[in-house]
């Protein structure tokens, strides 16, 4: 099983990011998967989360509005669009995955990618 993330670097505020959770070893559209997020000295905390059949949705309330979790099917792929990103988005950002919704948003996935840094100057 392996979860792989892409896309993070350095972004200015306003700016946009995408990443992208690239999945292997497991029945894809029978987890959902998740974004978490750490920041320094800071516990980790939910971004959004997709279910793979079904495509509902989960967005925790600071990203709203800016954040787009979406689901390449075909290419086992999650996909988290970052808009108009602030200082305080700077973070690692993990992908995660469970067959669980409740779990999955609770962030007690099964499956952890590395992480992937976020940073966003002002």
């Amino acid at each position: 099983v392996q979860l792989v993330e892409s896309g993070g670097g350095l972004a200015q505020a306003g700016g946009s990011l995408r990443l992208s959770c690239s999945a292997s070893g497991f029945t894809f559209d029978a987890y959902g998967i998740g974004w978490f997020r750490q920041a320094p000295g800071k516990e980790r905390e939910a971004v959004s989360c997709i279910s793979t059949s079904d495509g509902v949705t989960y967005y925790a309330d600071s990203v709203k509005g800016r954040f787009t979790i979406s689901s390449d099917n075909a290419k086992n792929t999650v996909y988290l669009e970052m808009n108009d990103l602030s200082p305080g988005d700077t973070a690692v950002y993990y992908c995660t995955a469970h067959q669980s919704w409740p779990a999955i948003v609770a962030g007690w996935g099964d499956y952890w990618g590395e992480g992937i840094l976020v940073t966003v100057s002002s």
